[in-house]
């Protein structure tokens, strides 16, 4: 059976949100869907980007994977998911903006850090967080044990990759060079609630609200 909170979540969305925003779900029905933003997140249960962005039925496209990587382009292989995503955002959905969400404390970047063991034959968590070993080549050696401070920066340092790959895919390079998409970087910080967005001039990631406490040496390039 289904999970019972699952059945009384429902029941209450039902009686609560559903309810006030009844038409704007039939217009959505009717029109479809027109989101003007992509973002491309983790699968971490504590980083809902609609939750976090406080996001409407029908404001963001979402796509989310372990440790929010997006991949290069390429088409040698059968499955791409992600890459599936970012081309109906951008080609069918003609989304205007892109955000790839970082967090703290991300399973995937501690794995890939930690050189863990694979959690089975398939190794399918450590084949995919590989993509992101040119993002730590950028980094100093973590050594034995990296601390906390590596792996955020290590996050950030994976994000910026990620912004980069999204370069790789001809139609996101085609309408960023016209001017009609801009990518975006950002990193949540889970117990705090700080948000930092990446600036595009100088690669840094800065606060959104400047009076939560954010580590000074999270400011910084990639």
């Amino acid at each position: 059976m289904i999970p019972d909170s699952l059945i009384d979540g429902y029941k209450s969305f039902l009686g609560d949100r559903f309810a006030r925003e009844r038409l704007r779900y039939e217009t959505l029905a009717e029109t479809g869907q027109s989101p003007e933003i992509l973002v491309i997140g983790c699968c971490d249960s504590r980083v809902s980007p609609e939750v976090i962005f406080d996001a409407g039925p029908g404001e963001l496209f979402v796509v989310r994977n372990v440790a929010n990587i997006v991949p290069p382009y390429e088409t040698s292989g059968q499955f791409h998911g992600t890459s599936a995503a970012i081309e109906f955002a951008v080609e069918a959905l003609k989304v205007r903006h892109v955000v790839v969400m970082g967090h703290a404390n991300c399973g995937g970047i501690r794995s890939f850090a930690q050189k863990s063991a694979p959690l089975s034959s398939g190794d399918f968590i450590g084949r995919w967080m590989s993509i992101i070993a040119p993002a730590a080549d950028t980094l100093e050696d973590p050594g034995e044990v990296p601390s906390e401070d590596y792996m955020a920066r290590l996050n950030l340092a994976a994000v910026e990759q990620s912004l980069a790959n999204l370069m790789t895919f001809g139609s996101v390079r085609r309408r960023v060079n016209a001017g009609e998409m801009e990518l975006h970087g950002a990193y949540f910080g889970v117990a705090t609630g700080h948000l930092l967005v990446r600036d595009p001039a100088t690669h840094r990631f800065e606060p959104v609200v400047t009076d939560v406490g954010v580590p000074p040496s999270l400011f910084r390039s990639y």
